[in-house]
């Protein structure tokens, strides 16, 4: 097989990072107006907290989706390519977030709002269920061995690439006057989705398709059901899925959580969204950063670091979060943001590459992706509210749970193989860890 140049790989990492991007830009813009208006336009007929909960109850859906279009477009992704699946899932998510901007309120057509609101958010998960898995293996099928985990994580530095994007877009429109922000200023970000979609379509279809998927389907059949292939050793699913709870619990309760909580505690509303922003900004170089000594000392000890790291500063986060110190819920969003979350996140895209053979790799990583995204990020807000009114507005039971899926992603560390220097071309086959193999 012939390795592709670093202007190649060079293409092929930036084009997953805007696609990413534009998929995070528009499923998280979702979660942000969750927790801001989407309680008062679909759900008015509820209590505040009871409407909040409602709200991240759609977000929750689109999570619910994401395993199902893991399944599917990670089927076909294995079986006719990654490119043609990828360019699927990206004109999916832009179309149906330009929807979401156009869509009656309530007050318009009464409970269809809140029906056609979680229908749009189920096709969004169902788009992002199979983006992640194929932008990270177009890049780590491309990339050799040497650097697999530097350039893997150009695709997740689209998560904070995208969130940065959705929280200024939201950022921009929230200096409206609250009547114009809740008449219509909410939906302009939403309908920006289109233009990202042209820019990331124009991206995407320049690329050209996995060669390490090509080698391997010019090599044998491809399998007919991936799935069962990646089913007959759940163990790398299990752990993969595992790596990934403690990292996005963080993500989604920054994203969604925290913003409401913040606020709530007499935090203004713009200070908080820009606070965010700026730690969406700091985290895209750390992302490289961190997969750079993943690619020197190993995933695991690495990952590792910022996982028991996450266990110990649960509580302190939410203990500056509650200060009501300006400098305190700084200090909080941009410790989460852009030094936890990444030290767990960048390491992972490449250890779920190389957990997978090539015939079903798409399915096994996407399936893993989103089923820690479903655990660890679809229900978190939710869960989250729910601890807030178990604990009349004491955060000590979300910092219990935030330490509790940090303490999986630690067990799950302990147990997986080091990848570091995995084949991609060669079938990939469990193994339990072996002494001193911590540090690769």
């Amino acid at each position: 097989m012939t390795q592709p140049t670093t202007a190649q790989i060079r293409r092929v990492a930036v084009s997953g990072m805007l696609g990413t991007a534009m998929e995070y830009y528009d499923f998280l813009l979702f979660g942000t107006l969750a927790a801001l208006v989407f309680n008062k336009l679909f759900f008015p007929s509820l209590a505040p907290l009871v409407g909040t909960i409602a709200a991240f109850g759609s977000f929750t859906a689109g999570y619910l989706a994401r395993p199902i279009g893991g399944l599917i477009i990670g089927h076909f992704g294995d079986r006719i390519g990654r490119k043609s699946m990828l360019l699927l899932t990206m004109t999916t998510m832009g179309v149906s977030s330009f929807l979401i901007g156009v869509l009656p309120t309530h007050a318009t057509i009464g409970i269809w709002a809140p029906v056609l609101l979680v229908v749009l958010r189920c096709v969004q998960g169902l788009a992002l269920g199979g983006e992640w898995g194929g932008a990270v293996l177009m890049t780590s099928e491309h990339a050799g061995n040497r650097r697999r985990g530097f350039w893997a994580s150009f695709t997740v530095m689209g998560a904070p690439l995208g969130s940065l994007l959705s929280t200024v877009a939201v950022l921009a429109v929230s200096w409206l006057p609250s009547a114009q922000f809740l008449a219509w200023g909410w939906r302009i970000p939403f309908l920006f989705s289109i233009v990202l979609l042209a820019v990331g379509l124009f991206v995407r279809v320049r690329v050209s398709e996995s060669p390490v998927f090509a080698n391997r389907r010019q090599a044998r059949t491809p399998a007919r059901l991936p799935l069962v292939d990646v089913l007959r050793h759940p163990r790398n699913l299990i752990l993969t899925t595992g790596l990934g709870l403690g990292p996005l619990v963080i993500q989604a309760l920054w994203s969604t959580f925290v913003i409401t909580y913040a606020v709530h505690n007499g935090h203004s509303k713009s200070s908080v969204l820009l606070a965010l922003a700026i730690g969406s900004a700091i985290s895209m170089p750390v992302l490289p950063a961190v997969a750079m000594l993943a690619d020197r000392f190993g995933r695991r000890p690495v990952m590792l670091t910022g996982a028991v790291g996450t266990v110990v500063l649960a509580y302190p986060l939410f203990w500056m979060l509650g200060s009501g110190s300006t400098i305190g819920m700084i200090a909080a969003l941009l410790l989460g943001r852009c030094v936890l979350q990444p030290i767990m996140y960048a390491p992972w895209p490449a250890v779920t590459a190389e957990s997978f053979r090539t015939e079903s790799r798409y399915t096994g990583a996407s399936l893993g992706y989103q089923l820690a995204s479903l655990l660890g990020g679809g229900f978190s807000p939710l869960i989250a509210t729910s601890l807030l009114a178990l604990g009349h507005g004491q955060t000590h039971y979300v910092a219990l749970f935030i330490a509790a899926c940090a303490l999986l992603t630690v067990l799950s560390i302990w147990r997986i193989a080091e990848t570091r220097d995995a084949d991609l071309d060669e079938p990939a086959t469990p193994r339990l860890k072996e002494p001193g193999d911590l540090v690769g």
